[in-house]
């Protein structure tokens, strides 16, 4: 395996490699969505959206506030084994939550589901960064980010099977799959920092965690930062919104069973998606090889195609603009999305890429759990387009800044 690394297919391989843990990392998360009917019939307390909304928000508040801990963890750790150990905790709670048979339950499950899956991200992408660093970071980024959109997609399948079979074989199976697999990552998966540790000998630990500080201070004495990480977390309120409510608001809309509504919002939403950022990662590769704001220009694009989206994701009352709205939706998020990794690459060295991603999680993810949240509210009052549409202003805000302030110096930024 070390001969594979020097090659220049070995890159790739780890793209391969995680491309199936994004996957599994959005499957297993997804599915809880479109689950509901099947799961209420033996949980009461699901039939409540607001309740529902608290199940989803948990998840998400808890991924927040461990996606900085998790991002300093793997600027200064193995990242192979944080991708192994991730992968087989949220694995292992997606196989438990088929035995809960409360609502308290499911929601201290979900908890730990936000713990471990929040290890993942940051790791992954700095590592998929760290092995591309010439001109194919964002389509190795973005063919990472089609697994991520396919897992979306699959989890609305959640409802199929569990309609066919049950709720409870659903995440049996797909917990095993995730244990088998992390013993996969532990044979072929191998790290590359693109610097060096401060302490090279293991009992200085705490003293390479005490730099830490070093790096968030020059993280947030960046301006730069600032504004990706507010860009990064306004589009997260539409975003985190399709992802939890849509196969909802498909399901009203359309007077579809969640059978039907399940699998049409997270494939349709997800497809455009796994699209959007294969364009979006070839647009901004080539784009930056000619201007330096190539990637952000890129960005710009795809955001502003999810303005009309909610628009009619929102106002639509059938199936040809809702499902416009839905391709156009992921075809833009997905364009921008696969630029938020290669962006930061532009204004923060490696040594702190997984730490201001795990920020930029914090920040996205808290802003996705307040509006998992109050749309909860919003579907139980039946506002629930309504309130897409207005989340299109934050866009708008999102592209004004990043045009007016993100000015890079460099394709790749290499030391601070």
């Amino acid at each position: 395996m070390q001969s594979a690394k020097s090659t220049k297919y070995y890159p790739w391989i780890v793209v391969s490699l995680l491309w199936l843990v994004g996957l599994l990392n959005y499957l297993d998360r997804q599915m809880l969505s479109t689950m509901k009917p099947s799961m209420m019939i033996d949980i009461q307390e699901l039939v409540s959206a607001t309740n529902f909304g608290r199940l989803m928000a948990v998840f998400l508040w808890i991924y927040a506030l461990m996606s900085p801990i998790s991002g300093i963890f793997a600027d200064r750790v193995n990242r192979k084994w944080l991708i192994v150990g991730s992968l087989f905790v949220w694995s292992m709670v997606t196989l438990m939550m088929g035995y809960a048979t409360t609502f308290n339950e499911l929601y201290v499950l979900r908890a730990i589901m936000g713990i471990s899956e929040a290890f993942y991200i940051p790791a992954g992408l700095s590592l998929i960064a760290d092995y591309h660093q010439g001109k194919t970071r964002s389509l190795a980024i973005g063919i990472h980010t089609t697994g991520i959109y396919l897992g979306q997609a699959l989890g609305g399948f959640g409802a199929t099977i569990a309609s066919n079979f049950s709720w409870q074989l659903t995440f049996h199976s797909f917990g095993l799959i995730g244990m088998a697999y992390s013993v996969i990552l532990i044979i072929f998966l191998k790290e590359k920092k693109a610097y060096q540790l401060e302490s090279k000998v293991s009992n200085s630990f705490f003293k390479e965690f005490g730099s830490s500080f070093k790096g968030l201070a020059i993280l947030f004495g960046n301006i730069s930062f600032w504004v990706i990480l507010f860009n990064f977390s306004a589009p997260s309120l539409p975003g985190w919104a399709t992802k939890n409510w849509l196969p909802t608001l498909f399901s009203e809309s359309l007077n579809l069973d969640m059978a039907q509504a399940g699998p049409m919002a997270t494939i349709t939403i997800a497809m455009a998606s796994l699209f959007g950022v294969l364009i979006g990662g070839i647009i901004s590769d080539k784009w930056v090889q000619k201007v330096l704001r190539g990637r952000i220009y890129t960005g710009v694009i795809g955001l502003s195609l999810t303005i009309p989206a909610l628009i009619l994701l929102g106002y639509g009352q059938s199936f040809l603009p809702i499902v416009a709205g839905a391709i156009c939706f992921g075809l833009g998020f997905g364009i921008y999305d696969v630029n938020s990794m290669p962006i930061l690459c532009q204004f923060v060295s490696p040594r702190y890429r997984a730490t201001g991603y795990g920020i930029m999680n914090l920040a996205g993810i808290s802003a996705g759990a307040v509006i998992t949240n109050f749309l909860g509210k919003s579907a139980d009052a039946g506002n629930l387009g309504k309130d897409f549409v207005l989340l299109a202003g934050v866009v708008v805000v999102a592209i004004a800044l990043q045009l007016a302030m993100l000015h890079p110096k460099t394709i790749n930024k290499t030391e601070d």
